[in-house]
């Protein structure tokens, strides 16, 4: 396999764009105020002539955004020629809530929904505790959606296993039943380790798991807080990349293009290695993801 240099970049494959075959769809959460939804829309206006295969909206701990989330969702329905998915969790509603608005999306001409069970409402690192009459976890929440409707399911994977499973094999056993149950894609958590998502791949085609296992990429902008959220997940920082970042707390442009760089070439080791599909979680930030495809030759249509 080929593996990221310890120190990130590789000149030459800078030097030209991925082939046109390499995909890209785009992730966004949805605004708490006026200023937020202006920068969102922003956002939206600019990655959109990159044509992208779907853009998500996330669903915030505890379903505690459903009515935004299924605003910023239609309304990118409606006002742009973008395929949305909106994200729909098992937390803290009944079954027959959850159902109606699967149908509403439905009928709103949402037809991919990316299907997870949630965090809890008290926060990622607490208990979870299904819903009283709803859908307890993921795999269940997608085997309704499939009573419901043919809509595309996506759901979340997880290259370092999810920080509340007992075991790796049973973090794999759960996303083969979530996928058993109907789902045609997995879009990973957020990785730095290039080998760590090509080795779960293997994995996840040893065990059987033939659709698409999709690579979240996510750009670092602020390193610090990257690895205060990995540590909380369990995601591990090379040390290659603290290397880079080193002495830039201070200098946010020059951040700026070393993430760029770095996700770049992350990108180009994985399109090396057969991947075609990549997911980047913008945070509603869209100068360094525009940036990021420019480099992998992701252009406006």
């Amino acid at each position: 396999m080929t593996a990221i240099t310890r120190h990130g970049l590789n000149a030459m494959a800078v030097s030209s764009p991925l082939p046109k075959d390499a995909n890209v769809s785009f992730e966004f959460f949805p605004p708490k105020t006026e200023k937020m939804e202006a920068n969102l829309w922003a956002c939206v206006e600019r990655l959109a002539p990159l044509g992208p295969q779907y853009v998500s909206v996330t669903y915030g701990a505890g379903g505690s955004t459903r009515e935004r989330t299924h605003a910023t969702v239609t309304r990118i329905r409606r006002e742009t020629d973008l395929e949305p998915a909106a994200h729909l969790t098992c937390v803290g509603a009944t079954r027959e809530e959850i159902d109606a608005v699967a149908r509403a999306y439905w009928d709103e001409g949402i037809k991919h929904i990316v299907a997870l069970r949630g965090d809890p409402v008290e926060g990622i690192g607490e208990a979870y505790v299904p819903h009283p009459g709803g859908y307890a976890y993921a795999e269940d929440l997608v085997k309704g959606l499939r009573d419901i409707a043919d809509f595309e399911i996506s759901v979340a994977a997880y290259p370092e296993v999810h920080p509340q499973a007992v075991s790796a094999e049973a973090d794999l056993d759960s996303l083969k039943r979530k996928i058993d149950a109907g789902a045609t894609r997995a879009i990973t958590q957020s990785f730095f380790d290039v080998e760590v998502f090509l080795e779960f791949v293997e994995k996840c085609r040893t065990a059987g798991i033939t659709v698409p296992i999709v690579p979240g990429i996510l750009p670092v902008t602020n390193f610090k807080r990257i690895r205060q959220f990995s540590n909380e997940t369990g995601t591990s920082v090379p040390g290659w990349m603290a290397d880079l970042f080193e002495g830039l707390d201070d200098d946010p442009d020059t951040r700026k293009l070393v993430a760029a760089s770095v996700a770049a070439e992350q990108c180009r080791v994985l399109y090396a290695n057969g991947i075609k599909d990549f997911h980047f979680y913008t945070l509603n930030r869209a100068d360094l993801t525009y940036a990021i495809c420019h480099i992998l030759g992701v252009r406006p249509k």
